[in-house]
């Protein structure tokens, strides 16, 4: 049967308590079961129809005759207001199963899955998953940048737009921006799949697609991102990609209209001091900035 029409049928009576249990033995009835108490306790008033029609039929009509308020229309509609509320919110509390965690600019998050693996969440990035299911699937939805430390267990999916990647314990980092998609593997393996590339990375190893492009990366001895100590870093990264990660670690706008943002840059940039930031971006570049309040503007030295 279907369980929304059950617990319905079971708020009106029509089963019961043990019925309804016995069913679905697996789900928490409490909040279901305290609404529906409240929900009980409140009795919209009776209307005596023949009362009211005797009533009607000796008032008077003239201009100076007091005011007929419909008192028990208005109480009725209160009541019915009341009960849409308790079995709404029920309902919401009941069947939400979906745990989600965004982090805001210059914000890190670090938190543990319901199996004890351990997530460290970029600043301007969105996690969620299923809790109801995560013992049978362990699958995430990510946008943006995380860090994973997968305890062993059943399958472990990280979904993005960009592409999937799948572990069954290791350590990785996988970062999904707008045109860009990067895994690294810091421990075990970790199986990569976006669009008709599927590849299996091994510690030190990197997979990167830039503009739905697949781009060849170095292998590297680090043992986690250095994102996780207040810096990032890059490795022939396009400009345009620094600069969107300078504005998700910093509350500024960067501008690069008179420049080249494909350049590639390798370098790494301070989360802690904007000026020492911006100076580690421009000058291996020879580009200059200027800040007017949230707005930074990138150029050439010789275009000013």
């Amino acid at each position: 049967m279907n369980k929304e029409q059950d617990i319905l049928k079971w708020f009106e009576g029509e089963i019961s308590t043990a019925d309804i249990k016995k069913r679905y033995p697996n789900e928490d009835f409490s909040v279901l079961e305290k609404a529906g108490f409240y929900a009980k306790q409140i009795e919209a008033p009776k209307v005596d129809a023949q009362a009211a029609l005797a009533d009607f039929k000796t008032r008077s009509f003239k201009k100076d005759a007091p005011k007929v308020i419909p008192l028990q229309i208005k109480q009725f509609l209160r009541v019915a207001a009341i009960l849409v509320v308790l079995l709404t919110s029920s309902y919401f509390l009941f069947f939400n199963n979906t745990k989600s965690v965004n982090t805001e600019i210059a914000e890190t998050k670090t938190f543990n899955l319901p199996d004890e693996s351990e997530v460290v969440l970029n600043a301007k990035s969105t996690l969620d998953y299923n809790k109801k299911t995560w013992k049978t699937e362990r699958n995430l939805n990510l946008s943006g940048e995380a860090y994973f430390k997968v305890t062993k267990g059943q399958k472990f999916t990280v979904k993005t737009a960009a592409g999937n990647v799948q572990v069954l314990g290791t350590q990785f980092n996988v970062k999904q921006r707008a045109n860009y998609f990067e895994v690294t593997c810091y421990e075990g393996s970790v199986s990569v799949t976006s669009n008709q590339n599927k590849v299996v990375l091994k510690p030190g190893e990197t997979f990167r697609i830039v503009d739905n492009k697949v781009v060849a990366v170095a292998n590297a001895n680090e043992n986690a991102p250095s994102w996780l100590q207040q810096e990032s870093s890059f490795k022939n990264v396009p400009l345009w990609q620094v600069v969107n990660e300078l504005e998700n670690q910093y509350n500024i706008s960067v501008s690069t209209k008179t420049i080249n943002a494909n350049a590639l840059f390798s370098g790494s940039f301070t989360h802690n001091n904007l000026n020492i930031a911006l100076q580690s971006v421009t000058i291996p570049l020879k580009l200059s900035y200027k800040i007017n309040d949230n707005n930074v503007e990138f150029y050439n030295y010789e275009a000013k």
